[in-house]
């Protein structure tokens, strides 16, 4: 059964091929959801391959979209270059690349195991370079394609107990503007997706406290504004009223003091 709908944003790559890493769970699901309701093709992309096939065999029955899934940890340097070889043998025109995986971890940077905040930047930052850097020729040649780029409302400030994980919110988030400005005259499109505190495993795996998450947003309106921005033409996003104010009262203060605050709001209880 086809359910696609015509007024979402998703609607304008109907047809057309999608690929989402990150893909099984969170904002990246809410993503596929809403484009498969769309009538975009999907190309799934994640670690754990039941769940994506699970996911996949849903998606394919409920809209009628083409969708295929390939295993694939991020965290490995050859990872972006396995999914460019499975897309490409498949004959796939990727329209729209949307750069999602992601991962955080809680607590002071000396106790964080080294290899998982390795793992991080290069989940978070290379991989999405990698990714970008693979597909992106063949969009500028055929002069049209999209990149949304997750990034998040941590991006634009020093955030003290989860360090790494805002430095690598910020590398995405100045990485998606500038690069949209690049490609902007061949009529490629890139944006970042700034989201605040959201209902998804995030806070789980990154072992973050309750109390950074109150007022959480659902992933499915976090992915609404990410497609609505992106068909949009804008280079970045801040999903949620109350982040936009956020973001927009930080600027006022200096960096200092923000940091100070945000390390009075993340701070591991005393042990």
């Amino acid at each position: 059964m086809n359910t696609k709908s015509h007024n979402s944003p998703a609607a304008k790559w109907a047809g057309k091929w999608a690929l989402i890493t990150g893909a099984s769970a969170g904002i990246g699901l809410e993503i596929a959801r809403q484009l498969a309701a769309g009538g975009v093709h999907l190309v799934l992309t994640a670690r754990r391959a039941g769940r994506l096939q699970t996911f996949a065999a849903e998606l394919s029955s409920h809209h009628g979209v083409r969708v295929e899934t390939l295993a694939a940890d991020l965290a490995c340097p050859g990872a972006p270059a396995e999914i460019l070889a499975f897309t490409s043998a498949k004959n796939f025109e990727i329209e729209l690349l949307v750069n999602n995986a992601g991962f955080g971890a809680f607590g002071y940077t000396h106790e964080v195991p080294a290899p998982r905040l390795l793992d991080m930047v290069e989940v978070n930052c290379s991989a999405v370079v990698h990714l970008t850097r693979l597909y992106l020729p063949a969009m500028l040649e055929r002069r049209h394609g999209d990149i949304l780029i997750v990034a998040s409302v941590a991006g634009f400030q020093a955030v003290p107990f989860i360090s790494v994980y805002a430095a690598t919110k910020a590398f995405d988030l100045m990485f998606a503007q500038g690069l949209a400005e690049e490609v902007r005259p061949f009529g490629v499109r890139v944006c970042a997706l700034c989201p605040g505190s959201t209902t998804t495993e995030f806070q789980q795996v990154a072992g973050q406290p309750d109390r950074a998450f109150r007022g959480a947003e659902t992933a499915e309106k976090v992915a609404r504004v990410g497609l609505r921005a992106l068909a949009e033409g804008k280079s970045w996003v801040i999903s949620g009223a109350k982040n936009r104010l956020m973001v927009e009262a930080e600027r006022l203060a200096p960096r200092q003091f923000i940091a100070k605050m945000a390390a009075k709001l993340m701070r591991p209880p005393e042990r």
